[in-house]
């Protein structure tokens, strides 16, 4: 037994022997961040929570848009230079519904326009683009007679360096048939489905890109959702979000283009939940920080009278979504309205309302905010609590926060080395007390804000926090 023992205590002390270099000899990931803006939606930059959390905040049903303008599901808003613009669906012959027929139905739906000055207050422009019709008085009908596309036509505004000024908004809609015998005639009749591509000079005035689809019929399985396009600077490519039914489930799939005709192979995205379906791809880069992709999908319950809620996932790219949270981020709330079929649908849509507040819009005209950045934060108890990045890399002269913090909290933060050796004048001490409340607060020690020698070089960030939140951060 001594035998075996000595021998299995020098096998375990080989082993030991053999591992410490390895260990040592592996470099920690460096993030360069740039002087990009960082969320913490995801653990990109986050290294090591000591106390802390990360917390996801829940967004504030505010008072009905004026006047109360109801929108159907798949709504769009924009905001331009000078305005905001919200897009939404309409229909000819309203409360037949599923009636008249699938096809007659999918006929006589609309796409309705409305502008806004402050995202709040809304107004119908009379556009005259169509002949009166009794059922949309103010004439704010931007497409109509388009077969399918009006169902969920989602437009964005193309911000490729280079556009045509006569292709500066871009949109996609259409549905894929169902192989049902009723689908099929109409099929036969009207010509093949999938999503196809129209540009605009002003958001207004569209015409098709081409006249057959862009995005094939057979990928969407069935393209009945709202399905969303943008340019992206980070991937340097048009990346579009559709629904497919992925192992018999409501998901999300995603395809890439550089000319917006011409789209990769799609790629089916790891986002659902066992036996959850995703109705809404809802997916956006979110406008502070566009490398970060934020997605507001509708999880549907069919098996609870087919009501939904709101979830909050985030992407960089790629082909999964990160499910840092699984919760609702937006739930039904108190009456039965909110709990009928499909109640919930988040528009198409993110923008800043006010110095500190953004909004995103939801079914039936509702309006929620949330602080600036305000997803997710890092958040610390009363109790001295501390969290600390990654290694990091940054361009850039002083570093800015997004935080807030109770009357009795504060935030305290050091400069640290790759490894994790606090730089002298830069410790926790050397910070003057960060309190209050404040979208952007510049960082400052006992010399200065200045920390531009740092550039380039591998840091940590180390917070030291009291009942407070850590929303963002960026180097300026």
């Amino acid at each position: 037994m001594k035998h075996i023992l000595k021998s299995l205590s020098f096998a375990l002390a080989g082993l030991f022997v053999i591992r410490i270099p390895v260990f040592a000899d592996v470099e920690p990931d460096i993030v360069d961040i740039g002087s990009q803006r960082e969320l913490f939606v995801d653990r990109h930059i986050v290294g090591e929570l000591k106390g802390t959390s990360l917390k996801l905040h829940t967004p504030q049903l505010m008072p009905p848009i004026s006047p109360a303008r109801p929108h159907g599901h798949y709504a769009t808003v924009l905001r331009a230079d000078d305005k905001f613009q919200f897009y939404y669906r309409g229909d000819t012959t309203p409360g037949n519904h599923w009636k008249k027929g699938w096809e007659q139905y999918h006929e006589g739906e609309v796409t309705l326009y409305a502008e806004s000055k402050n995202g709040i207050n809304w107004t119908l422009p009379k556009l005259g683009i169509y002949d009166a019709h009794p059922t949309f008085p103010a004439g704010n009908v931007v497409l109509m007679n388009e077969f399918l596309v009006t169902h969920n036509f989602t437009p964005f505004i193309d911000t490729k360096p280079g556009v045509p000024e006569a292709e500066r908004y871009k949109a996609l809609g259409g549905l894929a048939y169902q192989p049902h015998k009723e689908h099929l005639e109409v099929r036969s009749r009207r010509g093949p489905g999938g999503l196809k591509a129209y540009t605009s000079p002003d958001g207004i005035h569209w015409k098709k890109l081409r006249d057959g689809p862009v995005v094939l019929e057979e990928w969407g399985k069935y393209f009945d959702s709202q399905n969303y396009a943008f340019w992206s600077d980070s991937e340097q490519a048009y990346v579009c979000y559709f629904r497919r039914f992925i192992k018999g489930y409501r998901g999300i799939a995603r395809t890439t283009s550089t000319d917006f005709i011409n789209w990769k192979p799609f790629v089916e995205m790891q986002a659902n939940l066992p036996n959850e379906h995703l109705y809404t791809p809802c997916t956006q880069p979110y406008y502070r920080a566009p490398h970060i992709y934020i997605a507001l999908p509708t999880r549907f319950m069919a098996k609870r009278g087919s009501a939904t809620d709101i979830l909050m996932m985030s992407t960089r790219g790629g082909d999964r979504f990160d499910r840092e949270f699984t919760q609702s981020f937006i739930r039904p709330g108190i009456g039965a309205e909110g709990w009928a079929n499909r109640a919930n649908y988040a528009a198409i849509g993110i923008h800043q309302t006010s110095p500190t507040e953004m909004s995103l819009f939801l079914t039936g005209g509702r309006r929620y905010s949330m602080r600036i950045d305000g997803f997710v934060s890092v958040n610390a108890p009363l109790d001295t609590s501390e969290f600390t990045t990654r290694p990091l890399k940054f361009n850039g002269s002083a570093l800015e926060i997004n935080y807030s913090t109770s009357a009795a909290g504060q935030v305290r933060v050091e400069i640290q080395d790759a490894d994790g050796k606090t730089i002298p004048g830069f410790s926790l001490e050397d910070c003057e007390p960060i309190y209050g409340d404040h979208i952007a607060r510049t960082v400052v020690w006992k010399q200065g804000a200045d920390i531009s020698k740092f550039a380039g070089q591998p840091i940590r960030l180390r917070f030291e926090m009291s009942d407070a939140d850590l929303y963002s951060l960026k180097f300026n």
